[in-house]
């Protein structure tokens, strides 16, 4: 019988003498009456909601824990940034102007290190498109088209793979050796893979490269 919402009452044997233990936080078991009873079952069913109550606790303690470690790294991340942007100021600004007031173009530490200042060239082409092609047309007109890369291609729909063949042995029955990019993006090869996994289905793990992960993700407010 139930005595209260806090105490169970088991019944026992007439020949057990009942046991009572009592600490802080541990619940009080009477054994009394007669009668059987697997006492193993039944401290194993009492102490499913303790164990319940240490296993939630101990998940939201390793959540508080990579939440902290996530804080710690981003922390890193922003102070690692805001060093690059010192260092870059120092070693583009700051000694160039103070060499350059002094007149000089390199000079050495106590510990007999070297410092010097060069020149430093990169050009690149814009992504826009209309400047792109105006890039490409100034270097034609000063006769140096020479250093442009050429890659003509085709760009065939689903459905016309035959199309796309047909059109390579012809560039080869006329003396070209034209090249065949294929390619398929990761997003829309990972919406299929999971797609058929889904539904019970496979995809061959000796010609993709395949792996499922459990990952957490701890959104911020």
């Amino acid at each position: 019988m139930m005595s209260d919402d806090k105490t169970k009452t088991y019944v026992i044997p007439p020949n057990v003498q009942p046991t009572i233990t009592t600490s802080p936080g541990v619940k009080i078991k009477t054994f009394t009456g007669s009668g059987s009873f697997d006492i193993r079952d039944e401290m194993i069913n009492d102490s499913k909601d303790f164990l319940d109550t240490v296993e939630v606790t101990t998940i939201a303690q390793e959540c508080v824990n990579l939440k902290k470690v996530e804080d710690d790294i981003a922390a890193i991340e922003e102070q690692l940034k805001k060093k690059k942007e010192e260092a870059d100021h120092i070693s583009s600004k700051v000694i160039p102007e103070l060499l350059a007031e002094q007149g000089l173009s390199e000079i050495k530490l106590a510990d007999g290190s070297k410092v010097s200042v060069k020149q430093e060239f990169r050009a690149t082409l814009p992504k826009d498109e209309v400047k792109r092609d105006a890039a490409y047309q100034w270097l034609r007109d000063q006769g140096l088209g020479d250093i442009i890369k050429n890659n003509v291609s085709v760009t065939f729909g689903k459905g016309e793979d035959n199309k796309a063949q047909s059109l390579i042995d012809l560039a080869v029955a006329n003396g070209y050796e034209p090249s065949q990019k294929s390619d398929v993006a990761w997003n829309t090869l990972t919406a299929l893979y999971e797609e058929r996994v889904k539904a019970g289905l496979d995809m061959p793990s000796d010609v993709f490269h395949l792996w499922i992960k459990d990952k957490t993700k701890i959104s911020r407010k």
